[in-house]
């Protein structure tokens, strides 16, 4: 069946229709949860009150945008709700357990220094999303680990193309200081780590 036809179905209340629409779409929901509050456990919390917001709010979802790039949005707000409480019953809230990518070594299986130096390298990128602004930490989170486009990221926060992409550019530019700055960025990662396009 269809997404359409699924979503069509969800939104006249057939719960078999919204179980395959969450099967289809948990995964990625969870992980782009994890990638923004760190841990486990919250980002299973952030992943059931996006799918409850989602089953609640379907009947009004008129397909402005793709079912994806909606639960995006439902996630990245779940996401900050989450990590807004946090702070404020716990102090700042660190994302050193976020998992980053890391350019894959050549070896399949690195040395111990190789592997050593790669999670240095996770670490100290972890550590400088923690001290970039809540805007700059969140297009990067959202362009270079959950892999949007600049336009589902425009969409999604309601912000223009050339805003999302200045944001970018000073949010790599920030994160790339943090890092030099460390001195864990060994030569063979000497160019921005996050420098995807």
């Amino acid at each position: 069946m269809e997404e359409q036809e699924l979503l069509l179905r969800a939104k006249q209340g057939c719960q078999d229709a919204f179980g395959h629409l969450v099967a289809q779409y948990e995964a990625r929901v969870f992980h782009q949860a994890l990638r923004m509050v760190g841990s486990p456990e919250d980002a299973s919390d952030v992943t059931q009150e996006v799918f409850f917001k989602a089953w609640r709010s379907l009947p009004q979802f008129q397909g402005n945008s793709t079912f994806a790039t909606w639960l995006y949005k439902l996630t990245d707000h779940a996401a900050i709700d989450l990590l807004r409480r946090e702070r404020k019953r716990r102090g700042d809230v660190t994302l050193d357990h976020v998992s980053l990518d890391v350019p894959q070594l050549s070896d399949p299986t690195p040395s111990p220094q190789a592997s050593l130096e790669a999670k240095e390298l996770r670490d100290t990128v972890a550590h400088g999303l923690n001290q970039l602004s809540a805007e700059h930490r969140q297009v990067l989170v959202l362009r270079e680990i959950n892999g949007l486009s600049y336009q589902q990221i425009a969409q999604l926060l309601h912000l223009s193309v050339g805003t999302v992409k200045s944001r970018i550019a000073r949010a790599r530019l920030s994160l790339a200081d943090i890092v030099r700055k460390s001195g864990n960025l060994s030569s063979s990662h000497s160019s921005n780590p996050t420098d995807r396009r």
